[in-house]
């Protein structure tokens, strides 16, 4: 069966493959059972597509508009490297039936270029920038996979689960943040049988790693700025326990309770008064004011006395956080990208109660954003994830979008947590928020 990342074994001919694949690919989908010869790789992703509940004979949708999409990819840190991708892949993919795409941590598309007669035939596909091709939306697919798995992907033919992408084969990598490790998106080329060659496998994961070393470099030599007090910090904390601040050019993991000073601020950047501050960050109302000026001494400390300001507490340089892009995208109704920058509530496994109300805040707004846009997929994408499986309200707004026949495993996931809500006593109203964990990895404390 040859190795676990390769679509075609040596030797392998390619239209006896795709005969015992379609016939595996419709064993699978009628009665459930994987057969020879399908890849580990291919089996899990086909599974998880049954619990998303994909179809086999789903359809691409496109979810970021033409003004959304600009706006949204003229930011993404991958637009940084598209002169990389376009130097490697497109003049291979111009000259032949390829295609490079580049898709965002969702697996949303952002660029698709290549060939024009192959990007015709890609649009008739609905593979074109702004459509959502994560598994949850389009199963089993190189982009989406990849960012699903954060590992190198190839797909052929009838692995694909969507019968409508069984004429293609893709490989895909996964992009990083060469500072952080977080996902960005992944690279992809996408054509004929031909890609099937092991070849193609090692040369878009050489892609993905030559974009990496560049923005590793463009994040070195980017100069820093003549006044670091004019220089725009970042806070990053949503689906974290704990924040990362970027301050100064530093990289710095912020413990729990500085995590949450710092988003409250960001949160407040015309300042907080001590007291303002003592009742949003402790439930214990009788906290004295000496606690709190301790743990301020202690995060001056750590960003330098000259970052952070009092009478009234403020950060001495502009903050951006992620929760505030996430507001502002939601605010203009642009939902696919508010969810692209939403890996999970706002520090989750805070009690802050000011933390709390803000954490409560935008996923309220979220949710109901996701819910009146009424879109199956996007309901699906937050049902699948770790912070949305147990929302009984988005999964009765999922079944109540889904057609028919896919209802009923809708119905039974919200049976069962309409009586898992029923036998919580920690959940009768009046009681404070129960505290989430986050279900991510955690960055280790420095």
């Amino acid at each position: 069966m040859g190795g676990p990342s390769v679509a075609l074994p040596g030797g392998a001919d390619p239209a006896e493959r795709t005969r015992v694949l379609r016939q595996a690919h419709t064993a699978f989908t009628q009665d459930g059972r994987v057969e020879s010869p399908v890849r580990a790789v291919i089996a899990k992703s086909w599974r998880r597509c049954v619990r998303a509940r994909v179809s086999p004979e789903c359809t691409p949708r496109v979810e970021l508009a033409e003004a959304e999409l600009s706006e949204y990819r003229e930011r993404h840190p991958l637009a940084r490297v598209m002169p990389v991708f376009r130097d490697l892949v497109g003049a291979f993919a111009a000259n032949g039936a390829h295609l490079l795409a580049v898709c965002d941590a969702r697996g949303s598309l952002l660029w698709v270029e290549g060939e024009a007669g192959t990007l015709r035939r890609a649009e008739d596909l609905g593979f074109v920038p702004g459509a959502h091709w994560a598994e949850t939306a389009m199963g089993t697919n190189a982009p989406g996979t990849a960012v699903a798995v954060g590992e190198a992907v190839q797909v052929f033919g009838a692995e694909h689960f969507s019968r409508r992408v069984h004429p293609w084969t893709c490989a895909a990598a996964p992009v990083r943040d060469p500072r952080t490790g977080g996902l960005l998106g992944a690279v992809d080329i996408t054509g004929g049988d031909g890609l099937a060659h092991p070849h193609s496998l090692a040369f878009v994961q050489a892609v993905a790693r030559a974009a990496e070393a560049q923005l590793a470099l463009l994040a070195t030599a980017s100069p820093a700025p003549a006044d670091p007090a004019a220089a725009r910090d970042t806070l990053t904390a949503l689906g974290r326990d704990e924040a990362l601040l970027v301050s100064g050019g530093r990289e710095m993991p912020l413990g729990r309770r500085h995590s949450e000073i710092m988003a409250l601020l960001a949160h407040h950047p015309e300042g907080l008064s001590g007291e303002e501050l003592a009742v949003a960050l402790y439930e214990d109302e009788s906290v004295s004011a000496v606690t709190l000026r301790a743990e301020i001494s202690r995060l001056r400390g750590l960003l330098g006395a000259r970052r952070l300001l009092s009478r009234p507490y403020r950060t001495a340089a502009p903050l951006d956080a992620d929760f505030t892009a996430v507001t502002r995208y939601l605010a203009a109704g642009a939902v696919s990208a508010a969810l692209n920058r939403y890996p999970g509530p706002l520090l989750p496994a805070s009690t802050a109660p000011g933390i709390a109300r803000l954490r409560r805040r935008i996923e309220d707004q979220a949710r109901a954003a996701v819910i009146a846009r009424a879109d199956p997929g996007l309901l699906t994408d937050w049902v699948c994830s770790p912070w949305g499986a147990d929302d009984a309200g988005m999964w009765r707004a999922l079944a109540e979008v889904l057609p028919p026949e896919g209802r009923p495993a809708a119905l039974a996931r919200l049976r069962s947590l309409d009586r898992e809500l029923a036998a919580e006593p920690a959940l009768v109203a009046g009681r404070p928020e129960r505290p989430r964990r986050a279900t991510y990895p955690q960055p280790a404390r420095s």
